[in-house]
Order: C-alpha cells, then structure tokens, then sequence
C-alpha cells in the first residue's frame, strides 16, 4: 500500500481521537442538561480551566498521570479510553471505506454510537437529543450510500422502532412491568435509518445474544439481583457495529451451514 494510505489512517485515528475528546463533553454535560459549548472544559473537581495543552487527546492524561494540573484530582481513565474508542473506529471507518461519502457518513454515526453508549451505561437513558436527530440524520444520509436506498432507510426507521416497541409492549403487557424504554425503540430506529431495515433483525440478534452472555453471569456473581438493569443500548451499538463492518461474513458464515 501507499505511504499515503498510512497517512491518512494515522489522520483518521488523530481526527477520532480529538472528535472523542468532544464526545466527553457531549457525555458529561447531555444528561444534566448542561451547553456542550460553553463554558469550556474544565476540571470537575476544582473548577479551573483546562488549557489546550492539558487537552490533548490522550496525551494530556498520560503526561498529567491521570490527574488536574490544578488540583491534582483524578481524572477518569474512561477519557483516553473513550478518545481511543473513537480513534480506533475512525481508522476503521476509513480502512473499510477508504476516501468517499460512506467515511464521513459513518464517522457521524460512530460519534453517535459512542456517546449513546456511554451515557446509557452511566444513566441508563438514551436522550432523544441524539436518537431522534439521529433518525433525520441517518435517512438524509441514505442518499449519499450506494448499497442503501432512501426506502431501505424509511423501511429501516420503521421497523427498527416498531419491531422494539412491539416486543417491549408485549412484555409490558404480560408482566405488567416496564422492561425496555422509549430511548431503545428510538435508538433502534436511528441504526434502521443509517443500516437499512435488512440489518434490524441480525443487529437485534447480535445484541440479544451479547446481552445474555453478559447478563447471564452478573447475576450469578454472588449478591447480584435478579432484578438487576442493564441498559441494552450499549449492545445494540456494538450489534450495530459488528454489522457494519463484518455482517456480510457472519451471514455468509451463516448459511454456509445449509449448502
């Protein structure tokens, strides 16, 4: 390959890198219903401004030993992970897609898997400020995808969030108890906008079966409660992702079986 190539997926990973410094902030501040643009960032212990050079993706915490220049608090190692996260899905993004319109399309889309996930995990809430943008998003972006038409993109949309909202009403209706909310139908809705409708049922599959192979063996650790909630939205971005970029080999894997 080109020294070019190297280039530009060291770019991308550098680019994803800074976009997850930004997905930090989206995290931190969209469930509290804080402006993702001002103030700038900041040290959440001691409230002292986080210059540029103390800001840099990764590198920052790594020379600061994980801590405020200021105050010398701890800072989360979740940060450089989340800047990595997007750096590592970035590069990938560029390694399936290389140069075009599928690249940035689906460079939005992992911003906004990642955010989600995150704020799901820590709040266990998908806010419609993403979800329901995303949805727009998604199909207006159907135009600019080859393999994906604006109907596979509607068709998508409604069987996403109809398809969740059927199964979390019927479960509703049969145990009299609420066990799956509005933010995993929308969400579901926002993966059948930038995926198609033919990657809703394999991405449900994929994120059921993650789900059970992480639910499964917390309540068994001792003292773990039956009761105890998971957030699905996590697993449905990494069913999402699983899809994107080896779905055609896990269904060529698949039927394999029956030839």
């Amino acid at each position: 390959m080109p020294p070019i190539y190297f280039l530009l997926l060291g770019f991308s990973f550098i680019l994803g890198t800074c976009i997850g410094s930004f997905l930090n902030v989206c995290i931190y501040r969209i469930p509290v219903g804080e402006s993702i643009i001002s103030p700038p960032s900041r040290c959440p212990g001691c409230g002292a401004g986080i210059r540029w050079y103390q800001n840099i993706p990764i590198v920052s915490w790594i020379v600061l030993r994980g801590k405020c220049a200021t105050c010398k608090t701890g800072i989360s190692i979740r940060y450089p992970l989340v800047e990595a996260l997007t750096g590592g899905l970035f590069l990938l993004v560029f390694h399936t897609f290389g140069i075009s319109w599928p690249t940035l399309v689906f460079w939005v889309f992992m911003a906004m898997l990642v955010v989600i996930t995150f704020i799901d995990l820590d709040h266990q809430i998908i806010p419609d400020v993403i979800s329901l943008p995303g949805i727009v998003i998604g199909f207006a972006c159907s135009f600019l995808l080859p393999w994906i038409t604006w109907t596979d993109s509607l068709y998508g949309i409604l069987l996403g969030g109809g398809s969740l909202f059927l199964v979390a009403a019927g479960y509703e209706l049969l145990t009299r108890k609420e066990g799956m909310g509005g933010g995993d139908v929308k969400f579901l809705a926002m993966l059948g906008a930038f995926l198609g409708w033919k990657a809703i049922l394999p991405v449900i599959f994929i994120s059921s079966l993650l789900g059970t192979m992480v639910g499964v063996p917390l309540m068994l650790i001792k003292g773990a409660d039956r009761k105890l909630a998971i957030p699905f939205g996590p697993f449905l971005a990494v069913g999402a992702v699983i899809w994107l970029f080896w779905g055609g080999m896990l269904l060529s894997w698949y039927l394999g079986f029956f030839r």
